[in-house]
């Protein structure tokens, strides 16, 4: 019986069980340094942090571009769909009217009990009126005949407009989930950017905000030693002028996506209010805005003339002379004058 018991498990003394612990501790530690390693972010420096949220703004600003194209055209359709509601309305208007008129000489028909027009000729008192009454009817038949003939092309013309109603209604549903798509996307870049500015310290955040990417200081509103002023800068056409003058006077307001004043912007917004205010209608976005009037090289440029950047052309400034602008940066940094070689130049254009 001896020989089948079980051999007493042996307890590990106080000392193996401080070793296998003290092992197990350490192996666990080591493991999570190592996956610490493997996982934590590489520390940017600020000029890092600057180039890379600088890139995100760019990305953030191409698809507010969209963004903005996608809610001119869901806008427009908007309003076509709304005039042809009105339209459709009045047009049903117009037919129950025709209709009910039509159902009235039905009712009456129907009460004189349809009798052959002989037998009441026949029956007639009065011969010589009935002939009378009954060139009348005749007359009034080719009326009733052009009155059912016009209420068929009234009920065309509603069906026409209900279908062209349709095709605003379709067509605005497909631009307002493409503002969806593009609203998603500009703040998923803003957030992002967002997050890399809050590891900087404030006195760091400031300096990405205020740097140009040239080493030089953009202005948000003009002080006593800036070169330029509105009353100062000389633009050969009165409106450009305006627009000018108008940019000058939004120094400091506040870049927010979408805007077009008159208390906040964003780049192409301003372009489009500053000349609005001059009295002159341009498109909504950067990519029509280049379109919008003849194109000028470097070389050439006057006050009042849009700038245009990078090779997607998706930000505009308002050039004032002497190698300056006035733009809508982003949403780190107010309206204010900046040099136009602190981004990209892609091409210009003269509205005026």
């Amino acid at each position: 019986m001896a020989a089948h018991r079980k051999p007493r498990q042996r307890s590990l003394s106080g000392n193996t069980a401080r070793t296998a612990a003290t092992l197990a501790l350490a192996g666990a530690a080591t493991a999570t340094a190592f996956e610490g390693t493997g996982n934590a972010e590489p520390q940017l420096t600020p000029a890092q942090v600057k180039a890379k949220v600088d890139q995100l703004y760019q990305e953030a600003e191409e698809a507010t571009q969209k963004y903005d194209g996608a809610k001119e055209k869901a806008d427009t359709a908007q309003r076509q769909l709304k005039s042809l509601q009105d339209e459709t309305a009045r047009a049903q208007e117009t037919f129950n009217s025709a209709r009910d008129a039509l159902g009235s000489i039905a009712a009456a028909q129907y009460r004189d009990g349809g009798i052959d027009p002989a037998w009441q000729l026949a029956l007639s008192s009065d011969p010589d009126r009935y002939l009378d009454d009954a060139a009348f009817a005749e007359r009034a038949g080719d009326r009733q005949a052009g009155a059912v003939a016009r209420v068929r092309q009234q009920l065309r013309e509603i069906e026409r407009l209900r279908g062209a109603a349709h095709v605003e209604l379709t067509s605005l549903r497909s631009r307002q989930a493409e503002l969806k798509r593009e609203k998603t996307a500009i703040n998923g870049k803003l957030g992002e950017a967002r997050q890399l500015l809050d590891r900087l310290s404030p006195q760091q955040r400031s300096a990405v905000a205020a740097g140009d990417g040239t080493g030089r200081a953009s202005r948000s509103a003009p002080d006593a030693r800036a070169p330029l002023t509105a009353d100062s800068v000389a633009a050969t056409d009165s409106r450009a002028a305006a627009a000018v003058a108008y940019a000058y006077s939004k120094l400091g307001s506040p870049y927010v996506w979408g805007a077009t004043g008159p208390d906040a912007f964003d780049c192409s917004g301003l372009a489009q209010a500053a000349y609005r205010s001059a009295g002159v209608s341009i498109p909504r976005t950067t990519y029509a805005q280049i379109d919008a009037g003849r194109r000028v090289s470097r070389s050439e440029l006057q006050p009042g003339d849009l700038v245009f950047f990078y090779s997607g052309i998706s930000h505009v400034g308002i050039y004032i002379g002497n190698g300056e602008m006035i733009h809508a940066p982003n949403p780190s940094a107010p309206v204010r004058i900046a040099p136009i070689d602190e981004m990209p130049f892609a091409g210009a254009t003269r509205v005026v």
